[in-house]
């Protein structure tokens, strides 16, 4: 016979399971994809970003990739608010945000620094973006509650943030975002302030609960491995523009423009002329001697479809 202490807990287990499994339900059903239609940034006569157009699907994790300067975090900042765009459209679902202030676009947004107030602690900065928005006091408690469980700090809700490690801040910051039950959300280089260790363990979490809720994750990186271990889809970009949109393995295995080959990889980049492609193949096997394991990869310059080089890396 079971004892009352077991009973207890197996019920509280199952309550605690029901009120994950709704929230789960509820920011899947709810999340929301991102279009980008001929968006441009300007800032005086100097172009941060230059009539880009992306799709990004409904529950889908994309990652802004490139280097310093390249107008990802620009991009993410336009989507969130945060930026005014000179030109184009942005929409979330079906629904044009371009005039909307930030908390009007129902999505959220993680800080590079997580941005988490030093005087409150992890259960009263959690509760910071319901409080804003007048939900109701019983309603917030509830939330916070459920959201701080599910991220793992229940034992840690009464610390304040210089209390906490690096991985605890970030499911902090990540359990303030997601309380609010946004469409989107936004991550600007939420894994770069945690040594390498705890970020492979931390961006494994970070893709565990994004199928977890089965939200659409957008995030800034300039990290390789980073994008290719979380990403459904990679969007690579340089100088304000998009170089190239895939999966992550089409861009490993088929870079579409000289930057991207270098850009994802250590590479040998070869310039020439290709003055014919059998079967309109642009991947083909080719051996050196007795080195049998070399592929060649054709890439296409970015003004147009013409072969102009290939990259030759060892598999």
């Amino acid at each position: 016979m079971n004892s009352p202490v077991s009973t207890s807990t197996s019920v509280m287990r199952l309550a605690q399971e029901s009120d994950e499994s709704s929230i789960q339900q509820e920011l899947a059903a709810q999340t929301a994809g991102v279009t980008l239609r001929s968006v441009t940034k300007k800032y005086g006569s100097f172009v941060a970003v230059e009539n880009i157009n992306l799709e990004i699907l409904p529950g889908s994790y994309t990652c802004l990739l490139g280097p310093s300067g390249c107008g990802k975090t620009t991009t993410l900042r336009m989507i969130a608010g945060h930026e005014d765009v000179t030109s184009g459209d942005i929409l979330i679902g079906d629904r044009q945000v371009n005039n909307l202030p930030p908390a009007k676009r129902n999505s959220a947004m993680m800080f590079q620094s997580y941005a988490l107030f030093p005087h409150k602690t992890v259960w009263e900065n959690v509760e910071f973006g319901l409080k804003m928005r007048q939900v109701p006091k019983t309603e917030r408690i509830q939330r916070v509650n459920e959201m701080i469980e599910i991220v793992g700090l229940s034992k840690f809700a009464d610390r304040k943030p210089a209390k906490l490690s690096g991985g605890q801040q970030q499911r902090a910051a990540l359990a303030r975002a997601l309380v609010t039950r946004p469409q989107v959300l936004l991550l600007d280089e939420p894994l770069s302030a945690l040594d390498e260790n705890l970020r492979v363990k931390t961006r494994g979490e970070l893709r565990r609960l994004q199928k977890q809720f089965g939200m659409t994750f957008i995030q800034v990186t300039h990290g390789q491995d980073e994008a290719f271990s979380l990403s459904d889809q990679i969007v690579v970009m340089d100088n304000g523009r998009i170089d190239q949109i895939g999966a992550p393995a089409d861009i490993f295995r088929t870079p579409a423009s000289r930057f991207v080959a270098r850009f994802v990889g250590d590479n040998n980049i070869f310039l020439g002329q290709v003055t014919g492609v059998a079967l309109d193949q642009t991947r083909g096997s080719h051996s050196f001697g007795d080195r049998r394991n070399w592929h060649l990869f054709l890439s296409r310059s970015s003004g147009g479809p013409r072969h102009d080089g290939g990259l030759l890396r060892p598999q």
